[in-house]
């Protein structure tokens, strides 16, 4: 039986911090349009999101060891390594399918219960529903099956779907009920700055993901222009972020973090070796993390003072 340690070690517990900066900033933007929101209703979700992200890494580690991808050469991952036997990953991802479907329709209950339109009739109640089972799905599809869309370059797209647009707007809907256009901007961010870490993993792993056949975005294009790739992606996403903040108590704290960006920018333009782009993945969370934490902080203390 795997240990504890196996477990944690499986989980990547270092992801979580970038998973749950979709859900601050969520919800930073439902308590500026209610403050009387239910803040049980954000830690639900929050819950919810970070059981995802483990799913996903489970999933993860799972179909890059049936698939070859990860062997001898990664004694990082749980099943490579032999910590986890494949049946007990099956088992605890099965499992933990059944905790996020249960959570998430809890979270939705309690955040439309009030509501005056029958849950079941509650088309974005439904709505919401359907996109955590489709987290679910998207959960297992990114390495797992024959139709695995990590191994076909489109993992890009799909982190920014779920880790922006997705998850930013749905929670920021369940916190207060309706959507700003403008809350697309501060989506973008969220969403680009995890494509940004994947894009780093990926740049990482470009070698070993080639080998084993595994055709990531990074793989597709090579090197270089993975790294103006990435240059463009942060811009754009600190860009977003700015100019939807640009009117707001705090910005310049903000455009002192966009320096920090910038010379990350610089750093993994310069980078030539895999082992470069570790520490630059790990500030691009840490990065992306503050600003989801400022974002609600700073909305919760106005809520406060009201």
């Amino acid at each position: 039986m795997a240990s504890i340690k196996a477990w944690i070690k499986a989980a990547r517990l270092r992801t979580l911090p970038l998973a749950t900066t979709c859900v601050m900033i969520g919800g930073a933007l439902g308590f500026s349009k209610n403050p009387d929101a239910s803040p049980l209703v954000l830690g639900l979700a929050a819950f919810v999101v970070m059981k995802l992200q483990i799913l996903a890494n489970f999933a993860n580690d799972y179909g890059d060891f049936i698939k070859g991808t990860d062997g001898e050469n990664r004694p990082d991952r749980a099943l490579a390594s032999g910590d986890i036997t494949p049946s007990e990953m099956r088992v605890k991802m099965i499992f933990n399918s059944v905790v996020i479907f249960l959570a998430g329709c809890t979270t939705v209950w309690l955040a439309f219960r009030d509501s005056e339109v029958n849950l079941f009739e509650n088309l974005g109640a439904i709505s919401l529903v359907v996109l955590g089972v489709s987290g679910i799905v998207a959960a297992f599809k990114y390495t797992m099956g024959k139709s695995a869309y990590g191994y076909r370059g489109m993992g890009d797209l799909f982190v920014l779907l779920f880790f922006g647009y997705i998850g930013v707007l749905g929670i920021a809907f369940l916190m207060c009920g309706e959507i700003e256009t403008s809350w697309i901007l501060p989506a973008t961010f969220s969403g680009l700055s995890a494509v940004a870490v994947l894009n780093l993993n990926n740049m990482r792993d470009i070698d070993g993901d080639r080998e084993a056949g595994k055709n990531t975005l990074v793989v597709k294009i090579g090197l270089e222009k993975s790294k103006l790739y990435h240059t463009i992606i942060v811009l754009i996403a600190w860009g977003s972020l700015l100019y939807f903040l640009k009117d707001k108590v705090g910005f310049m704290w903000f455009a002192l973090m966009f320096i920090i960006a910038i010379r990350h920018i610089r750093v993994v333009r310069e980078a030539t070796l895999p082992e470069h782009f570790d520490p630059e993945l790990k500030k691009v969370a840490i990065l992306s993390f503050i600003v989801g934490m400022f974002m609600l902080m700073q909305q919760t203390i106005q809520v406060a003072e009201v």
